[in-house]
């Protein structure tokens, strides 16, 4: 039987401070062992991959329409008044419900999986992307190197748009780490190696994704059995490091079934 929920008035209530560091601070997940979702559609994305949440928090403006359908989605369920929720809220237009979850553990590399290797991309939006990425071509693993944009930060599980629940995600880890892998490694550039439209991909394999300024590491690439790059026919320099991601992603997927 579902408890009944419970009611927070005051800004200063221990949950709310921990929300509200959640919600702004990149990095406080790992300290905190706990992550926090705003909105239906990450909460929702969530839920329907099996992830129980430890709890629910509602606007009390919304929750008389939609206790029935989330009544029983956490173990505790907490209604705020809407202001509340605006103070804990990193949007500009403030969501009315999210979940709290535990911070999953740090799985080992599964050396086998089709994956992705995000080496410092600093960018939250870029990450999030190729979450999106990997998640819709089949590549369910992603290894990110230290110094790449923490995964589980409300920016980046924005920009995944619920791609998160459906990954093997390992951060913060060293080169060595990659040691493990026993697929080969593809890395993009912009200037050298086969054009990716003519060339026969290696699957499962793992795509090496570098900083969004300075690429692939020295070190890292040294660890790639094939080199690729993707032909631009308007002339630009280079294109965003989500946008090449996607394309790769793609023809591995394509190439893998024809």
């Amino acid at each position: 039987m579902t408890s009944e929920p419970a009611h927070v008035t005051s800004r200063d209530n221990p949950l709310l401070k921990e929300l509200r560091k959640l919600s702004h601070e990149p990095g406080a997940y790992r300290k905190a062992g706990r992550i926090w979702l705003e909105g239906d559609h990450l909460c929702r994305a969530a839920r329907e991959r099996g992830v129980r949440a430890s709890i629910a928090l509602f606007t009390e403006s919304i929750w008389p329409s939609v206790r029935v359908e989330w009544a029983d989605a956490a173990d505790k369920t907490v209604i705020v008044a809407d202001a509340l929720m605006a103070g804990i809220s990193g949007l500009e237009s403030p969501a009315h419900m999210g979940f709290v979850l535990d911070l999953p553990e740090r799985p080992q590399v599964e050396s086998h999986a089709p994956t992705v290797v995000l080496d410092r991309l600093q960018d939250a939006g870029n990450v999030g992307s190729i979450l999106r990425s990997a998640a819709a071509f089949g590549f369910k693993q992603v290894i990110a190197l230290k110094g790449t944009a923490a995964l589980w930060s409300p920016k980046v599980l924005r920009a995944g748009m619920g791609a998160h629940f459906g990954l093997r995600l390992i951060e913060g880890v060293e080169i060595a780490a990659l040691d493990a892998l026993q697929v080969p490694c593809v890395a993009t550039s912009s200037h050298r190696g086969d054009w990716l439209h003519r060339a026969e991909l290696p699957y499962p394999c793992a795509w090496l994704m570098g900083h969004e300024g300075q690429g692939v590491s020295a070190e890292l690439e040294a660890r790639a059995a094939r080199h690729m790059r993707i032909a631009q026919p308007g002339g630009e320099e280079s294109l965003n490091v989500a946008a090449a991601a996607a394309i790769c992603l793609h023809a591995s997927a394509v190439g893998a079934k024809s």
